[in-house]
């Protein structure tokens, strides 16, 4: 193939370069550093830096393989394509290396390839960033008392899951995986939602549940019994298990939602003390909470995450928006006057982190950004983001054909200003408080410094 000049990004984090070279050995890093929007999946990770193969999939069936090699801890290591068809017409060899500073590591990326430079800078502007905030969290997790700990968690491939997890053993947690189906090797366990076995919980320190039926879709009486079904009773199952196992888990962390405070309480500022709303997810969430008791009862330190509008392309609201927003169909829905309460992806990762190893978080918890944003904010933020207009308002009708009256009244049309007071209290920092900052991270348009990815 024809020579080509190489590209280098490089950047600076306040951590020892043997720290931050660790990072990157550990389970989850190449899921945490691949970013949201691109159109590519993490199969299957290395097993080694040494030279193993880390499996990626991309549209149309392809495969992307990366062979590690040219090891030399704690200073660099690389991974080159080798799989077909794509090295055919790809050259792709990435140099990883990192250099003290003082007590700081210089990272810097320098690829030997022929794909365009306009196709890279937004993804390996986003790495450096999602390294740096990952570090600075689990820098200060272990400075709040944060120890390797084994943590059992359902749901762990869904939309926050798949977050989660790699985040969990990057920070150098072990996962242990409940899933329904077969178990694969030692860190998965055969879960029964209905009747979990004895065993499942041994040797565990906490639980995260976060499995559950999604809440989207129009409320006829068998999606609201769906709902119902997978959260109230399995929960109650897992938490009196993980509250009679002997030696087992001392926390037992569970998914909640902002629908507690019903679906429009005006102006009203809500923390976890305002009282709760009317209507189905009011009464779902009032039970699913209470089905943690079992956990409380037998002396666990149990938190209830009330999450709300959860941002990242590859799931909740704003999967849904994005494309019309990118295409320069957006606006506003209906008036655009209802309150929405949101929290990044990674903001949100960070509250269950910290329902882990934080002792005097309990309770229920408001996972909300602490700058909740009427509708109306939130459509010209995306569409300032994106560069396109957002002029098309969705009418009041939309939603309703989609999800029905309760449906829309409960999901699209809800008004709810949440402040998350509890996190605050604990003097929890968020990465993203804000809402454009966010949505620049995570759909890949934060100003870049520098065409040569040099930041500083």
């Amino acid at each position: 193939m024809t020579p080509v000049k190489p590209l280098t990004w490089s950047s600076v984090v306040a951590y020892p370069r043997s720290e931050v070279f660790a990072w990157h050995e550990r389970p989850g890093a190449v899921l945490r550093l691949t970013p949201p929007w691109v159109p590519m999946r993490v199969v299957r990770e290395a097993t080694s830096l040494a030279d193993g193969d880390a499996v990626l999939s991309l549209p149309l069936g392809l495969r992307w393989v990366a062979r590690h090699s040219d090891y030399e801890p704690p200073e660099r290591f690389v991974d080159e394509l080798v799989s077909a068809p794509l090295r055919w017409g790809v050259r792709w060899r990435h140099v990883h290396e990192l250099r003290d500073e003082g007590t700081r590591t210089r990272i810097t990326d320098t690829l030997h390839t022929n794909v365009p430079p306009g196709l890279l800078r937004a993804m390996f502007a986003y790495r450096h960033r999602q390294l740096r905030m990952d570090l600075a969290a689990q820098a200060t997790a272990r400075n709040s008392g944060d120890r390797p700990m084994v943590v059992a968690v359902t749901g762990s491939s869904g939309f926050v899951g798949s977050a989660l997890v790699p985040f969990l053993t990057t920070a150098g947690h072990r996962v242990i995986r409940l899933v329904r189906g077969r178990p694969y090797g030692p860190d998965e366990r055969r879960w029964d939602p209905a009747a979990p076995a004895d065993d499942l919980l041994d040797g565990v320190d906490a639980v995260i549940h976060l499995a559950g039926a999604s809440i989207a879709g129009r409320f006829t009486p068998a999606h609201r019994a769906a709902v119902r079904d997978s959260r109230i009773e399995p929960t109650r199952a897992l938490a009196e298990l993980a509250g009679r196992t002997p030696d087992g888990p001392r926390v037992f962390v569970s998914a909640s939602a902002i629908g507690y405070y019903g679906p429009d309480r005006g102006d009203e500022m809500l923390d976890e003390s305002a009282a709760r709303g009317d209507g189905f997810l009011a009464d779902l969430v009032a039970d699913w909470e209470q089905a943690t008791a079992g956990a409380a009862e037998a002396g666990l330190r149990v938190v209830n995450v009330r999450t709300g509008l959860v941002q990242s392309p590859r799931g909740g609201t704003l999967r849904l928006f994005y494309p019309l927003f990118a295409a320069g169909l957006g606006g506003r829905l209906g008036d655009g006057g209802m309150w929405q309460s949101w929290i990044g992806i990674d903001d949100l990762v960070d509250v269950y982190h910290r329902a882990l190893y934080d002792a005097g978080l309990s309770g229920p918890v408001n996972a909300v950004a602490p700058e909740p944003v009427r509708n109306a904010a939130y459509a010209k933020t995306l569409a300032r983001v994106l560069h396109r207009p957002a002029l098309l308002p969705v009418p009041g009708f939309g939603p309703r054909l989609l999800l029905g009256a309760e449906g829309a009244t409960e999901l699209a049309e809800a008004s709810q200003r949440l402040y998350p007071a509890a996190l605050l209290g604990r003097g929890h920092r968020f990465r993203h408080p804000t809402l454009e900052p966010a949505l620049r991270h995570l759909l890949g348009r934060d100003k870049l410094l520098g065409r040569d990815g040099r930041s500083g």
